[in-house]
């Protein structure tokens, strides 16, 4: 009898230990939630400050829509962006546009979604090199022997569209002083503090800066404008399950306006529309600038 009881605990204590076994692994073998949570990663177009709430609004909604935890980070800089998903250490991402032409060749990042005014039609933005009002130069060509602030080795408008611009223009680098500011905010900075003779300011950043008056258009010239660029795609890691990417994918796409509207704002979207699909033809003019200038991962 006393063994016969020891048997039937020993087999109760089993039986709970393989219950709460498959409980744990089928949680965390869910699909739909790998490991438990959704790794978020952005990019830091914007100060910290502001970009943070912004994104963690996003991933607050994916998050309901899912039932997963969604983790969201806003990362150091481009590259490391790209390194993280690489690495498998994100599952989803919102890159600039040139950052996912070299997620897709390094993570096989796949563009899903992307922002959209209130008219539904996917919303873009332009780069642009300004100068202090009463200073003499009036196109990229007096930009020689001068000071230039770009943003940060990796972005799409505040680095890879003015060097191509600067080319054009039969510009070399060693040419002019090149300075990376660190960030748009830091490049515009350098401008109002007369620190260098140029900036570069995206429309996204002229849009927020003049709105929180730290910047005063009455005060600067635009010499330079690029062409409009599709605005930010937020990214799959090639490597997700197909119930992951089509699970992501919807719910992206069903996110009440509202969910976006924070950080469609800091992307100068105002009112934002419900998200839109994107892939990478939507973006095959950033993956020619690539090959135009030459751009390799160690660009980024």
């Amino acid at each position: 009898m006393k063994i016969r009881a020891i048997a039937t605990v020993l087999v109760a204590a089993l039986a709970l230990t393989a219950c709460g076994g498959t409980g744990d692994d089928s949680a965390s073998d869910s699909p739909t939630c790998p490991g438990g949570e959704i790794r978020f990663g952005v990019e830091p177009f914007e100060d910290p400050a502001k970009l943070t709430p912004a994104a963690e609004a996003l991933g607050a909604a994916l998050q309901t829509k899912l039932n997963c935890p969604v983790k969201v980070q806003v990362t150091e800089d481009y590259s490391a962006e790209v390194l993280a998903m690489q690495n498998g250490k994100l599952d989803i991402a919102m890159f600039g546009p040139l950052g996912y032409v070299f997620a897709s060749k390094r993570a096989k990042a796949e563009a899903m979604a992307s922002f959209a005014g209130a008219d539904g039609k996917l919303s873009t933005y332009t780069a642009g090199i300004w100068v202090p009002k009463d200073s003499d130069i009036t196109g990229l060509e007096q930009l020689r022997g001068r000071s230039l602030a770009l943003s940060s080795i990796g972005s799409t408008s505040g680095d890879a569209l003015p060097r191509k611009a600067l080319k054009d223009a039969g510009i070399d680098q060693k040419d002019l002083k090149l300075n990376y500011a660190g960030g748009h905010p830091e490049a515009l900075l350098a401008l109002t503090k007369g620190a260098v003779d140029a900036a570069e300011i995206n429309s996204q950043q002229l849009a927020t800066a003049t709105e929180s008056g730290t910047f005063d258009q009455a005060k600067f010239r635009q010499v330079w404008t690029s062409a409009p660029i599709p605005n930010d795609p937020i990214t799959v890691r090639g490597d997700m399950a197909p119930e992951f990417k089509s699970a992501m994918k919807d719910a992206l796409l069903n996110l009440d306006p509202a969910a976006v509207k924070e950080i469609g704002a800091l992307l100068d979207v105002d009112p934002a529309g419900p998200l839109v699909a994107v892939d990478q033809s939507t973006y095959q003019p950033l993956f020619d600038l690539a090959d135009t200038l030459g751009l390799t991962e160690k660009d980024v």
